[in-house]
């Protein structure tokens, strides 16, 4: 390519159109048409253009344009988008190892990742950052952003934190060495009674199946026989994975997921050894939001009769990408397959109105009702399959239809619920309330058992969110508190134990009248009249 002897925005752009166009072939020596015409309109504005151009951001432009023509899921990626997107899925970042959120402008540590960095060091809940390398990160308008700017960094580096505790007059100052900290995929793990366990998960990142194998082992050694799987909310991550966890609840030779297309030859991914869990009985839960790799997991399950399928029908991504890395670190995620469950749906939704109409489905599920009723969803006798073991109805063509349709919980919804937990006032009530209270809370309620059993909201403490409240411009409506009241109740315990034990603890509280859960687990109890 350099016999062209552009600029480097020019050549980046030659670079990009070879891989789109000409399928990453090593051999291609010749230029189509439609390429010819591109780089002849990318040279033309180099050399004759009236005003200097930024090639870079025109070639970053066009290939946006180009790939949001394709379908809604080939897209191109600068090279901070990238790190952006791979850091989840890889599970680790390299960093100080808290969690954190800033409350009245201060950094305020939720809790340290046990065995980080910061942990080791003796750093703790409710510890309020004030200074970073001996600049003032109080009081200065600091984003969650500047925080990651400051604190993260690669390991073995060291970066020095000037600390205000409860209790101490003076500030604490901490060295900590940076290092690899895990993200989990999994958010929660806990038995819902001596029989039945509960396991959430939010992605499929390259250590869920391991997180969720140490999650089983640790239910069953605590009697767990049946188990509740919640995909709700997960929108997918690496098929490898999801293959490798559905390949946990089936016997050996099943054919988990194929892809194909038309660049991509068929691909089969069969199950290959004793599943961990093939035997209990098996709800998995879903909702508008399970995607990509959990409608994989989910497919599979359900075209083996191996779950139940409870909740609501899944977003309906089923399209495969393959990354290309380019030379400046950007990339290009291009779609090169479909992917289909064992009895060959398709789950993919359809992109062909565009990608507004695409984008905006969800919402079109809901005002046409979707959410609420069963009755309202409509899929024609063309999308119909039958399952491998018990032939039983199942659909393709536009995400997972549950077996049990549980409608979205509206009955304590209101305006003021909503304006609470959306423009994070709750949150920041909760952040306020335990650093006021921790040390009392923890002398109260030193384990878990402890605080779930005996910890109540009083109206005290309820009376206080609501002038929490007012003071951040929410007003007090009577009318949708006695809505919504015990359903913040609710939350607020739930957020109490989040931030005083972990995640675990909040779904434990929360699941406990939560719809979807509640009918799992009567599925769980009525098994030979729900069960497969």
């Amino acid at each position: 390519m350099n016999r062209f002897k552009l600029s480097v925005g020019i050549h980046s752009f030659l670079i990009c159109m070879f891989l789109l166009f000409a399928g990453w072939n090593a051999n291609s020596q010749i230029l189509t048409r439609p390429q010819q015409k591109l780089v002849l309109a990318m040279e033309l504005i180099n050399r004759y253009y009236v005003d200097s151009v930024n090639a870079d951001k025109m070639v970053e432009k066009a290939l946006v344009k180009i790939l949001e023509d394709l379908d809604p899921h080939s897209n191109y990626m600068t090279p901070e988008e990238v790190k952006e997107m791979n850091e989840p899925l890889q599970g680790n970042f390299e960093g100080i190892g808290v969690s954190f959120n800033i409350l009245n402008d201060t950094i305020l540590i939720i809790n340290p990742v046990p065995g980080g960095p910061s942990e080791k060091l003796g750093i703790r809940a409710g510890d309020k950052i004030i200074k970073i390398n001996n600049d003032k990160v109080a009081g200065i308008g600091i984003s969650n952003k500047g925080v990651f700017e400051r604190l993260r960094g690669a390991k073995g580096t060291k970066v020095n934190v000037s600390i205000k505790r409860n209790g101490e007059r003076e500030l604490l100052e901490f060295t900590i060495t940076r290092d690899k900290i895990p993200i989990n995929s999994l958010d929660a793990a806990y038995m819902i009674d001596e029989k039945i366990g509960y396991i959430k998960l939010n992605r499929f990142a390259i250590t869920t199946v391991k997180e969720f194998l140490l999650a089983l082992d640790s239910l069953k050694k605590h009697g767990m026989k049946n188990l509740i799987l919640d995909l709700e909310g997960n929108g997918g991550g690496y098929l490898d994975e999801a293959f490798k966890l559905a390949n946990q609840f089936l016997s050996k030779n099943k054919l988990i997921v194929y892809t194909e297309g038309i660049n991509s030859p068929r691909i089969e991914y069969d199950s290959d050894e004793k599943g961990e869990f093939e035997k209990g009985n098996l709800v998995v839960l879903i909702d508008e939001g399970s995607a990509s790799a959990s409608e994989i997991v989910t497919g599979a399950l359900q075209d083996w009769d191996r779950a139940v399928i409870v909740g609501r029908r899944s977003f309906g991504k089923g399209l495969v990408q393959r990354p290309f890395d380019l030379h400046d670190g950007s990339m290009l995620r291009l779609t090169v397959a479909r992917y289909y469950t064992p009895t060959g749906r398709l789950i993919q939704k359809s992109y062909q109105k565009g990608l507004k109409e695409y984008e905006n489905d969800l919402m079109y599920r809901y005002k046409h009702g979707e959410f609420i009723t069963a009755d309202s969803i409509h899929m024609p006798d063309s999308l119909v399959y039958y399952t491998k073991e018990k032939h039983r109805k199942v659909y393709g063509g536009g995400g997972i239809m549950p077996d049990v349709f549980v409608p979205l919980d509206t009955a304590n919804y209101s305006d003021y619920y909503r304006d609470l937990v959306r423009k994070g006032i709750l949150n920041q009530f909760i952040l306020t309330y335990i650093d006021k209270n921790r040390q009392a809370l923890n002398a109260k309620y030193p384990d878990f058992k402890k605080f779930k059993e005996k910890f109540t909201v009083s109206d005290a403490i309820f009376d206080e969110m609501i002038a929490f409240g007012e003071k951040e411009k929410l007003k007090v409506n009577q009318k949708d508190i006695a809505i919504s009241g015990n359903t913040i109740r609710k939350l607020i315990k739930a957020y109490l134990a989040r931030d005083l034990f972990n995640t675990s603890e909040f779904y434990e509280i929360y699941n406990q009248d939560e719809t979807t859960v509640q009918k799992a687990i009567f599925i769980l109890n009525n098994w030979n009249k729900y069960g497969i």
